[in-house]
Formats: C-alpha cells, structure tokens, sequence
C-alpha cells in the first residue's frame, strides 16, 4: 500500500495562493479581452501565436504544442476564428493530412488593437507588484514544473501531453 505524501502546511498555502491567484487571473485577463475584442484569452492567444510566427502562420499541431492544448480543442477555436475572419486555414504543401493556420489582415487588425490593453492588465495584475528578482524567479519555476510535466510522463503514456491527445478526455 502507498502513504499518501500530503502537502505541508507551507506547500498547502503556496498552493491555495496559486490557485486564487490563476483563477483572478485568468478572470480579468478573459474580462478584458471580452470588453475589447469579444474574445476570449484562448482565442487571442492563437492570434498572438501566429503573429509571433514565420509568415504568420503554423501548422495546426505546432500551434496545439505551442498553445498546450488538445489538436481537438485547436480546431475548434481556429473554426470560430475563420468565421470571424482572423485566421483562415490552408492545406500543408507536404503533408496532405496537415493543416496550417494563418493569421489574415483582419486578425493583425485585432491583435494591433487589443495587445496594449492586454499588455496593461498583465503588467498591472502580475509585473508591477514584483521585483526584477521575483520575475527572474517566476519565470524560472513555472519553466521547470512545465518541463517536470512534459518530460516526465510514464513509460506507457509518452505521449500523453494535451496536443497529441484526440480530445480533451484525460
């Protein structure tokens, strides 16, 4: 039988702090993006994905990596963001299953109109209450529990990160 590792009293608040502070987060990120582009956060992620690409454009499964979500989710945001006009799809030159999603003129219109408020809510919710140390070390935690979760994955389910999964089910 294994003994459950419960958290430590520290561990437990470092996580509750987490938690509240994600969830805030994540809230007025999505608050601010509705007000001023109709969007949510996942969706302008995509645009500002693309934009930071070659060309402006990616194939569907660099952009699910990129995005760390599932190739199912992917579709449908880039489906609701074709009908909007802010990316369109293209057949991959070498790969006839593939897919690559470009971001148009009408989506760069978006992103030019919607990164400095983005920008603000982000500085002000995150970077303006930390030091040029404490970004050094957010920066350095969140990279290592990414890479603990992608990289440690058991020996029977290597692959099983959100973007080679088939859909959202765990």
């Amino acid at each position: 039988m294994t003994t459950t590792r419960w958290l430590t009293p520290e561990e437990l608040r470092a996580w509750k702090a987490y938690l509240a502070a994600s969830l805030l987060l994540d809230d007025a990120i999505d608050r601010q993006l509705q007000q001023e582009a109709g969007m949510p956060h996942l969706y302008y992620s995509v645009l500002a994905t693309l934009s930071d690409a070659p060309d402006r454009r990616l194939r569907m499964t660099e952009l699910a990596e990129a995005l760390k979500i599932t190739r199912s989710r992917l579709t449908y945001v880039v489906t609701r963001l074709e009908k909007d006009g802010t990316v369109r799809r293209e057949g991959c030159p070498t790969d006839r299953r593939g897919n690559i999603a470009v971001l148009t003129e009408a989506g760069t219109a978006v992103l030019e109109r919607t990164a400095p408020g983005h920008v603000e809510t982000v500085r002000t919710a995150v970077f303006d209450h930390l030091t040029p140390e404490q970004v050094g070390q957010l920066e350095e935690i969140f990279t290592g529990i990414a890479e603990t979760l992608q990289q440690n994955r058991p020996a029977t389910t290597p692959d099983d990160v959100p973007w080679r999964r088939r859909s959202s089910a765990p």
